[in-house]
């Protein structure tokens, strides 16, 4: 459990930088070198490789040396795992929202004067 919470906290701390987001969004088109994923960006090669760095870390990118160059693709795996760990709280916030909703609809929500409500006259 330990593990997984640390794979998480390295996934989302890479996906919390704009660069890293938009590494991400060219690889879901397929492998790219890094010297191709700095293409877009107007800051040096060794920043877009620090970059790719932290995504191999985070376990959302794997790199592999071909030749001269890095190549860098999407980690299927641990894109799931998030996903995964995502949707976990989706179904519990939206299940939430549902009760929510089932409330206001009911007659307690629909402006009913209960006992502890003051516009009931009630003597306090």
């Amino acid at each position: 459990m330990v593990e997984r919470s640390e794979q998480l906290d390295r996934a989302f701390h890479a996906l919390a930088d704009a660069t890293r987001r938009g590494i991400l969004d060219r690889l879901s088109r397929g492998p790219a070198s890094v010297s191709e994923l700095a293409k877009p960006y107007n800051t040096s090669l060794a920043a877009i490789h620090q970059h790719v760095q932290v995504l191999e870390a985070s376990g959302l990118v794997v790199t592999e040396k071909r030749g001269r160059t890095r190549e860098c693709r999407i980690s299927s795996e641990a894109v799931r795992r998030v996903e995964s760990w995502l949707n976990e709280r989706r179904q519990v916030w939206e299940s939430r929202f549902d009760r929510l909703g089932e409330l206001i609809e009911s007659s307690e929500f629909k402006g009913e004067a209960g006992p502890s409500d003051p516009a009931a006259g009630g003597d306090h």
